[in-house]
């Protein structure tokens, strides 16, 4: 279909602190959003551990899918939850929050972090912290679904949301061409999780994501064996944002004027406990001016 595109990861070495590399599909050179999803990173399968100290966010969600591993997170609400493979951790920022999260003692880490652009109606709002264990599943021929966020099938999430989203891990069987129901007004991405994936007549190599544009009721998908894969998805975001760092605003002054929050230590966004005042520090700003993210169709 015109528009479909396949993204290819970039290997980002988070290092110093966190001791992990990330594969990122999200943002892309070509595409900033799917729907409101800003930010994917695929982390694992690896034995480096997770140790984020205390960092701040504005403007967005976080959700925190883990496949292996504990991840303890922390936040300045007071949140301190061990999560676990099959629960879900999700962090409204608002106007500003802070969290750490550090991987329990566990020989293997592996799992999605992905970013939600909060519309300008709710970014300046309270923050919020939700840690959902029970997630509704669905499912058909040759597939099934745990779903995240949103709506799949039929199955809605309880995980609170400010746009119309989808987001689901589907297991896809060999033998069979899994047929799965998508909305026509949404645009998706498929990230092939641990393995090749044939998605609607295109080949996906691991870690690569393949961009499906709106206009689709289904799409098929097609293994070699039992395969994982996460489905995103949701209403074509209409406003322009500004992402830096672990920011996200409108404008170069949203981001500048965080940043100092942040480094001013402010009541904006807290402290976690637990962390003896350490903090991860903000970068400088860039010596340019900071400017939205368009696509290029």
């Amino acid at each position: 279909m015109p528009g479909d595109r396949v993204l290819e990861p970039r290997e980002v070495p988070l290092g110093g602190v966190r001791g992990l590399s990330v594969h990122r599909t999200l943002p892309h050179r070509d595409l900033p959003t799917v729907g409101a999803w800003c930010f994917v990173d695929h982390f694992g399968p690896t034995r480096e551990p997770m140790t984020v100290l205390p960092h701040p966010h504005t403007g967005l969600q976080t959700v925190t899918w883990p496949l292996a591993g504990d991840i303890r997170h922390r936040d300045n609400l007071g949140s301190d939850v061990v999560l676990k493979p099959g629960e879900l951790n999700l962090m409204t920022s608002g106007a500003g929050v802070s969290h750490s999260e550090f991987s329990s003692e566990t020989t293997l880490m592996h799992g999605i972090q992905l970013w939600v652009a909060l519309p300008d109606d709710a970014r300046h709002g309270p923050a919020g912290f939700e840690h959902h264990p029970d997630l509704p599943r669905t499912g058909g021929d040759g597939w099934s679904a745990i779903v995240l966020v949103g709506e799949l099938d039929g199955a809605a999430s309880p995980a609170t949301t400010y746009s119309p989203l989808v987001g689901a891990e589907l297991t896809v069987r060999p033998d069979v061409t899994a047929t799965v129901p998508l909305r026509g007004d949404f645009e998706h991405a498929v990230l092939a999780v641990d393995g090749p994936v044939r998605v609607g007549g295109q080949d996906l190599d691991h870690r690569q994501m393949q961009y499906l544009a709106p206009g689709r009721d289904t799409v098929e998908l097609e293994v070699a064996r039992d395969s994982t894969v996460l489905l995103i998805g949701g209403e074509p975001f209409q406003e322009s944002i500004v992402m830096w760092w672990n920011f996200i605003g409108r404008t170069h002054e949203d981001i500048a004027e965080a940043r100092e929050d942040w480094e001013a230590g402010s009541d904006r966004f807290g402290q976690v406990a637990g962390h003896d005042g350490q903090v991860i520090p903000a970068p400088p700003l860039p010596g340019v001016r900071l400017r939205p993210r368009h696509r290029r169709d």
